[in-house]
């Protein structure tokens, strides 16, 4: 049985797509993942599966609240070693990197559109794309940032979801527990 991360976009945000993690972590058992845990209420669940196909996993659960909850979030699974090495590939200095933002991609995105979305720049904030991951750093602040994960998603035709430093060291902490 292999441990799982699931990383869900959008939901318990301003009120809207609302997910109480108990029943979350409920559903997702009863559809047949083991050891489910949640991490906060921002939709980080940690599991086991003897599915290995990443893609089955993300439309289970994809489907399961849709089915539960009436509307659809997008979900991306990584194992636990993609998740290290989307961490461990930062290209930022450590003093950035604690700093940081790491947008998970649906897929590798097309290159030409790496390009084009790249030629886009605002002062006090640095990013690389790299494979499936996009590195964000923002000297005055996530909060502050002109750029968002929606102007990336358009840009780059895929789904996307952010998190940052302090909860990717946790993720990478409870699912190693989880192993």
């Amino acid at each position: 049985m292999k441990t799982y991360i699931a990383l869900l976009r959008g939901i318990n945000v301003g009120g809207h797509k609302k997910i109480p993690m108990a029943e979350l972590r409920e559903l997702l058992t009863k559809s047949g993942l083991e050891n489910v845990k949640t991490y906060i209420q921002s939709g980080n669940v940690i599991f086991k599966s003897n599915i290995s196909y990443k893609q089955l996993l993300e439309d289970l659960i994809h489907n399961a609240i849709k089915d539960k909850f009436g509307f659809t979030v997008p979900v991306l699974v990584r194992t636990r070693d993609d998740l290290e090495a989307i961490f461990d590939d930062c290209p930022f200095s450590e003093e950035k990197k604690v700093n940081s933002y790491f947008t998970m991609l649906s897929e590798i995105p097309n290159k030409d559109l790496v390009d084009e979305a790249s030629e886009k720049t605002y002062p006090n904030e640095e990013y690389v794309i790299l494979k499936d991951c996009i590195y964000f750093f923002c000297s005055i602040g996530y909060g502050n940032a002109k750029f968002n994960l929606s102007f990336f998603e358009r840009k780059l035709k895929i789904n996307a979801t952010s998190r940052n430093y302090k909860t990717m060291v946790k993720l990478l902490s409870l699912s190693q527990i989880n192993d």
